[in-house]
Protein backbone atom coordinates (compact mmCIF):
# COMPACT_ATOMS: atom_id res chain seq x y z
CA UNK A 1 0.00 0.00 0.00
CA UNK A 2 1.44 3.42 -0.92
CA UNK A 3 1.75 5.93 1.86
CA UNK A 4 -1.23 8.34 1.43
CA UNK A 5 0.93 11.16 2.73
CA UNK A 6 3.29 10.72 -0.19
CA UNK A 7 0.66 10.50 -2.93
CA UNK A 8 0.62 13.82 -4.74
CA UNK A 9 -1.12 15.51 -7.63
CA UNK A 10 0.63 17.95 -9.94
CA UNK A 11 -0.10 20.76 -12.32
CA UNK A 12 2.39 21.07 -15.17
CA UNK A 13 3.17 23.80 -17.66
CA UNK A 14 5.67 23.95 -20.49
CA UNK A 15 8.46 26.49 -20.06
CA UNK A 16 11.85 27.38 -21.54
CA UNK A 17 13.57 25.04 -19.08
CA UNK A 18 11.31 22.14 -20.04
CA UNK A 19 8.34 21.56 -17.74
CA UNK A 20 7.53 23.21 -14.43
CA UNK A 21 5.36 21.28 -11.99
CA UNK A 22 3.60 22.41 -8.83
CA UNK A 23 2.43 19.52 -6.67
CA UNK A 24 0.36 19.10 -3.53
CA UNK A 25 -1.39 16.39 -1.54
CA UNK A 26 -4.39 14.68 -3.10
CA UNK A 27 -6.85 17.18 -1.68
CA UNK A 28 -4.73 20.23 -2.44
CA UNK A 29 -3.13 20.41 0.99
CA UNK A 30 0.45 21.63 1.33
CA UNK A 31 3.24 21.87 1.49
CA UNK A 32 3.29 22.73 -2.18
CA UNK A 33 6.40 21.78 -4.11
CA UNK A 34 7.92 23.38 -7.21
CA UNK A 35 10.01 21.22 -9.53
CA UNK A 36 11.45 21.59 -13.02
CA UNK A 37 11.84 18.65 -15.41
CA UNK A 38 13.92 18.60 -18.57
CA UNK A 39 11.26 16.68 -20.49
CA UNK A 40 7.83 15.15 -20.04
CA UNK A 41 9.02 11.53 -19.66
CA UNK A 42 11.15 12.71 -16.72
CA UNK A 43 8.07 14.21 -15.10
CA UNK A 44 6.17 10.95 -15.58
CA UNK A 45 9.07 8.95 -14.12
CA UNK A 46 9.27 11.03 -10.94
CA UNK A 47 9.20 8.90 -7.79
CA UNK A 48 6.97 8.69 -5.93
CA UNK A 49 4.89 9.13 -9.06
CA UNK A 50 2.22 11.80 -9.26
CA UNK A 51 -1.21 10.20 -8.96
CA UNK A 52 -2.77 12.80 -11.26
CA UNK A 53 -1.06 15.24 -13.62
CA UNK A 54 -3.00 18.16 -15.10
CA UNK A 55 -0.91 19.48 -17.98
CA UNK A 56 -1.37 22.59 -20.08
CA UNK A 57 -0.70 21.06 -23.47
CA UNK A 58 -2.95 19.53 -26.14
CA UNK A 59 -3.51 15.79 -25.83
CA UNK A 60 -5.26 13.93 -28.62
CA UNK A 61 -4.61 15.02 -32.20
CA UNK A 62 -7.09 14.33 -35.01
CA UNK A 63 -6.01 13.16 -38.45
CA UNK A 64 -8.36 15.78 -39.92
CA UNK A 65 -9.60 19.09 -38.50
CA UNK A 66 -13.18 20.14 -39.16
CA UNK A 67 -14.86 23.54 -38.71
CA UNK A 68 -15.05 23.09 -34.92
CA UNK A 69 -11.36 22.36 -34.53
CA UNK A 70 -10.70 19.69 -31.91
CA UNK A 71 -14.05 20.47 -30.32
CA UNK A 72 -12.49 20.94 -26.91
CA UNK A 73 -11.08 24.31 -27.94
CA UNK A 74 -14.45 25.67 -29.00
CA UNK A 75 -16.09 24.28 -25.86
CA UNK A 76 -13.60 26.17 -23.71
CA UNK A 77 -13.51 29.46 -25.60
CA UNK A 78 -17.18 30.19 -25.01
CA UNK A 79 -16.50 30.49 -21.27
CA UNK A 80 -13.45 32.77 -21.43
CA UNK A 81 -14.71 36.05 -22.86
CA UNK A 82 -11.74 38.29 -23.65
CA UNK A 83 -9.34 35.55 -22.53
CA UNK A 84 -10.45 33.14 -25.29
CA UNK A 85 -7.57 34.14 -27.57
CA UNK A 86 -5.28 32.18 -25.22
CA UNK A 87 -6.81 28.94 -26.56
CA UNK A 88 -4.87 28.13 -29.74
CA UNK A 89 -6.32 26.13 -32.64
CA UNK A 90 -4.34 22.89 -32.81
CA UNK A 91 -3.90 21.33 -36.28
CA UNK A 92 -3.78 17.68 -37.32
CA UNK A 93 -1.21 15.25 -35.94
CA UNK A 94 0.61 15.23 -39.29
CA UNK A 95 1.00 19.02 -39.16
CA UNK A 96 2.22 18.93 -35.55
CA UNK A 97 5.05 16.62 -36.63
CA UNK A 98 6.36 19.14 -39.18
CA UNK A 99 9.52 20.90 -37.97
CA UNK A 100 9.31 23.70 -40.55
CA UNK A 101 6.63 26.37 -40.15
CA UNK A 102 5.74 26.66 -43.84
CA UNK A 103 5.54 22.88 -44.18
CA UNK A 104 3.35 22.75 -41.08
CA UNK A 105 1.01 25.33 -42.63
CA UNK A 106 0.84 23.36 -45.89
CA UNK A 107 0.03 20.08 -44.15
CA UNK A 108 -2.45 21.82 -41.84
CA UNK A 109 -4.31 23.23 -44.85
CA UNK A 110 -4.32 19.84 -46.55
CA UNK A 111 -5.81 18.19 -43.45
CA UNK A 112 -8.45 20.73 -42.48
CA UNK A 113 -11.84 21.77 -43.80
CA UNK A 114 -12.05 24.66 -44.36
CA UNK A 115 -8.27 24.84 -45.03
CA UNK A 116 -6.52 26.59 -42.15
CA UNK A 117 -2.89 27.49 -41.51
CA UNK A 118 -1.09 27.27 -38.16
CA UNK A 119 -0.55 30.28 -35.90
CA UNK A 120 3.05 31.00 -34.99
CA UNK A 121 2.15 30.79 -31.28
CA UNK A 122 0.81 27.25 -31.72
CA UNK A 123 3.75 26.22 -33.91
CA UNK A 124 6.17 27.10 -31.12
CA UNK A 125 4.33 24.58 -28.92
CA UNK A 126 4.82 21.70 -31.36
CA UNK A 127 7.96 20.25 -29.70
CA UNK A 128 6.15 20.08 -26.34
CA UNK A 129 3.01 18.60 -27.96
CA UNK A 130 5.14 15.93 -29.64
CA UNK A 131 6.80 15.07 -26.31
CA UNK A 132 3.43 14.20 -24.82
CA UNK A 133 2.04 12.56 -27.96
CA UNK A 134 5.08 10.26 -28.16
CA UNK A 135 4.44 8.75 -24.72
CA UNK A 136 0.68 9.17 -24.27
CA UNK A 137 -1.48 6.03 -24.25
CA UNK A 138 -5.06 5.27 -23.35
CA UNK A 139 -3.82 3.60 -20.16
CA UNK A 140 -2.05 6.82 -19.14
CA UNK A 141 -5.37 8.65 -19.32
CA UNK A 142 -5.95 7.47 -15.76
CA UNK A 143 -3.13 9.83 -14.68
CA UNK A 144 -2.64 12.46 -17.38
CA UNK A 145 -5.27 15.08 -18.18
CA UNK A 146 -5.24 18.07 -20.52
CA UNK A 147 -6.09 21.38 -18.87
CA UNK A 148 -5.85 25.06 -19.77
CA UNK A 149 -4.81 27.70 -17.21
CA UNK A 150 -7.40 30.29 -18.22
CA UNK A 151 -10.16 27.68 -17.91
CA UNK A 152 -8.68 26.72 -14.55
CA UNK A 153 -8.78 30.35 -13.39
CA UNK A 154 -12.33 30.62 -14.76
CA UNK A 155 -13.36 27.64 -12.61
CA UNK A 156 -11.54 28.94 -9.53
CA UNK A 157 -13.02 32.42 -10.07
CA UNK A 158 -16.62 31.27 -9.68
CA UNK A 159 -16.88 30.41 -13.39
CA UNK A 160 -16.07 33.95 -14.48
CA UNK A 161 -13.14 34.79 -16.79
CA UNK A 162 -10.31 36.83 -15.35
CA UNK A 163 -10.84 40.53 -15.98
CA UNK A 164 -7.17 41.33 -16.62
CA UNK A 165 -4.88 39.77 -19.25
CA UNK A 166 -1.86 37.76 -18.18
CA UNK A 167 0.20 39.27 -20.98
CA UNK A 168 0.02 42.39 -23.12
CA UNK A 169 1.79 42.26 -26.49
CA UNK A 170 3.52 39.04 -25.39
CA UNK A 171 4.98 40.70 -22.29
CA UNK A 172 3.99 39.80 -18.70
CA UNK A 173 1.26 42.04 -17.29
CA UNK A 174 1.97 42.60 -13.59
CA UNK A 175 -1.60 43.49 -12.52
CA UNK A 176 -3.00 40.46 -14.36
CA UNK A 177 -0.45 38.14 -12.77
CA UNK A 178 -1.12 39.63 -9.33
CA UNK A 179 -4.84 39.07 -9.84
CA UNK A 180 -4.25 35.40 -10.56
CA UNK A 181 -1.84 35.05 -7.62
CA UNK A 182 -4.41 36.51 -5.24
CA UNK A 183 -7.05 34.10 -6.53
CA UNK A 184 -4.70 31.18 -5.93
CA UNK A 185 -4.01 32.45 -2.40
CA UNK A 186 -7.77 32.43 -1.76
CA UNK A 187 -7.72 28.74 -2.69
CA UNK A 188 -5.02 27.80 -0.19
CA UNK A 189 -1.69 28.72 -1.75
CA UNK A 190 0.89 30.53 0.33
CA UNK A 191 1.63 33.98 -1.10
CA UNK A 192 5.35 33.55 -0.41
CA UNK A 193 5.38 30.35 -2.47
CA UNK A 194 3.74 32.10 -5.43
CA UNK A 195 5.95 35.20 -5.16
CA UNK A 196 9.23 33.26 -5.05
CA UNK A 197 11.80 33.95 -7.76
CA UNK A 198 11.13 31.22 -10.33
CA UNK A 199 13.97 28.89 -11.30
CA UNK A 200 16.00 29.71 -14.39
CA UNK A 201 13.95 29.10 -17.53
CA UNK A 202 10.62 29.43 -15.69
CA UNK A 203 8.52 32.58 -15.97
CA UNK A 204 6.30 33.95 -13.24
CA UNK A 205 3.30 33.17 -15.46
CA UNK A 206 4.52 29.56 -15.83
CA UNK A 207 4.63 29.16 -12.05
CA UNK A 208 1.12 30.61 -11.59
CA UNK A 209 -0.29 28.50 -14.42
CA UNK A 210 1.22 25.33 -12.95
CA UNK A 211 -0.26 26.23 -9.56
CA UNK A 212 -3.72 26.70 -11.08
CA UNK A 213 -3.35 23.40 -12.92
CA UNK A 214 -2.42 21.75 -9.61
CA UNK A 215 -5.75 22.81 -8.13
CA UNK A 216 -7.54 21.32 -11.13
CA UNK A 217 -5.53 18.11 -10.67
CA UNK A 218 -6.96 17.96 -7.14
CA UNK A 219 -10.47 18.41 -8.56
CA UNK A 220 -9.84 15.61 -11.05
CA UNK A 221 -8.51 13.29 -8.35
CA UNK A 222 -11.52 14.12 -6.19
CA UNK A 223 -14.01 13.49 -9.00
CA UNK A 224 -15.34 17.05 -9.14
CA UNK A 225 -13.75 18.16 -12.43
CA UNK A 226 -15.54 17.86 -15.76
CA UNK A 227 -14.35 17.54 -19.36
CA UNK A 228 -15.01 20.14 -22.04
CA UNK A 229 -16.86 19.09 -24.08
CA UNK A 230 -18.74 16.51 -22.06
CA UNK A 231 -19.29 14.43 -25.22
CA UNK A 232 -15.65 14.48 -26.24
CA UNK A 233 -14.26 12.53 -29.19
CA UNK A 234 -11.14 10.41 -29.51
CA UNK A 235 -8.33 10.62 -32.04
CA UNK A 236 -6.84 7.90 -34.24
CA UNK A 237 -4.71 6.62 -31.33
CA UNK A 238 -7.81 6.36 -29.16
CA UNK A 239 -6.82 9.37 -27.01
CA UNK A 240 -9.60 11.58 -25.65
CA UNK A 241 -9.70 15.21 -26.78
CA UNK A 242 -11.01 17.08 -23.75
CA UNK A 243 -9.90 19.93 -21.54
CA UNK A 244 -10.68 19.45 -17.84
CA UNK A 245 -11.65 21.93 -15.12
Amino acid sequence: MPDPGRIRVAGADGCKAGWVAVSSGLEGEGPHQLQVFENFPALLAHQPEFATVAVDMPIGLPDHIGPRGRGSEQAVRQHLGQRQSSVFAVPSRAAVYMADYLEACTVAQETSDPPKKVSKQCFYLFPKIREIDAVMTVDLEERIFEVHPELAFWRLNGEAPMSLPKKIKSRPNGPGLDQRRDLLVSHGFDKTFLDQAPPRGVGRDDLLDAAANCLIASRIAGGTAEPFPADYCRDGKGLRMAIWA
